[in-house]
């Protein structure tokens, strides 16, 4: 859990300032003999102060990657198809996932075994409530909450389910931060690349790794691969310009295509030219989130929406 965070869910259950905060934890490492990390200091002050960072619920932007036992609960947003696989031992298994929404932002609810049966009885808003998950993050960046037969899902529960409506703002290329998790960007695209594709697992869509020759899954062995994709374009605003990244269903809006379509581009690459050409100029709305490029050292915006801009539109949001 990065330290920013600590501070402040520490700062919103003991309403003490970051500067008190931080007076702590530097007693705390000091104490230690400078043996542990800011971080690790942080955990040790949340316990002596009775503060769970870890564990709980509360609201779907605090969940953090690694966090076990957590409850949602919110309204369903959409509903995807369960998926059938077999394991490297023969036994069959499925998979299933929904995705649930509050007021502060929507998460991707993914249902193993037996938990997949539960999508059968799902309807778009209904009310919710998710126990006994834990928090993982994905290939793209983005948090799923993970469910297992020790998880429980209630439809309907007697607590107040909050209406989804998560606030988006929009924003310039420049002003971008990594801090926002659903902010609004609007350009011209500049410049298209190449198709990236990458082999997945047929089951639960994780990249699969070569071993001795034959594709394997670290979750249901060896298998034969499927392709997932990602398309790069640049974003020119007039204030900056910055790459944006379209992960598989985000690409096949982007380009108007679908999934049979972009996998031929694997096989016949040249055929994906026009399409760069088609693209240059265009003005489109992007809603998502910046994310560091650690390799480059840059921000690039992760796209989970895209849109076409419309001039009317634009220009009655200026008026």
């Amino acid at each position: 859990m990065p330290l920013p965070d600590m501070l402040a869910r520490l700062k919103e259950k003991t309403g003490l300032s970051d500067q008190q905060l931080l007076e702590k934890i530097d007693a705390k490492c000091v104490s230690l003999s400078g043996l542990i990390s800011k971080e690790g200091a942080a955990h040790i002050i949340a316990n002596e102060l009775g503060v769970k960072l870890l564990e709980g619920g509360g609201k779907i932007k605090d969940l953090l990657p690694g966090m076990r036992s957590v409850e949602v609960l919110g309204r369903v947003t959409q509903i995807y198809e369960v998926r059938d696989f077999q394991r490297a031992d023969g036994s069959a298994g499925k998979v299933g996932s929904f995705l649930v929404g509050d007021d502060t932002g929507v998460v991707r609810i993914v249902c193993w075994g037996s938990q997949a049966d539960v999508l059968n009885q799902l309807a778009t808003g209904t009310p919710i409530k998710v126990t006994g998950g834990m928090v993982r993050e994905n290939q793209r960046g983005y948090k799923e909450v993970h469910l297992n037969d020790a998880s429980r899902i209630i439809l309907n529960p007697t607590e107040k389910v909050p209406e989804v409506g998560v606030k988006v703002t929009r924003k310039t290329l420049r002003e971008l931060s990594e801090t926002e998790e659903q902010v609004e960007v609007m350009g011209t695209i500049v410049q298209v690349f190449d198709p990236k594709f990458f082999e997945v697992c047929s089951s639960c869509n994780a990249r699969l790794k070569e071993v001795e020759g034959q594709w394997s899954c670290a979750e249901h062995g060896a298998m034969m691969p499927d392709y997932s994709y990602l398309v790069n374009v640049f974003l020119d605003d007039g204030t900056e310009n910055m790459r944006v990244v379209l992960f598989r269903n985000q690409a096949e809006r982007l380009l108007s295509k679908s999934k049979e379509q972009m996998v031929a581009f694997r096989a016949s690459p040249e055929t994906f030219e026009p399409l760069k050409t088609e693209l240059l100029g265009e003005q489109f709305r992007f809603i998502g989130r910046a994310k560091k490029n650690t390799f480059f050292d840059r921000l690039e915006f992760i796209a989970n929406q895209v849109h076409k801009a419309v001039a009317e539109e634009e220009i009655a949001k200026l008026k």
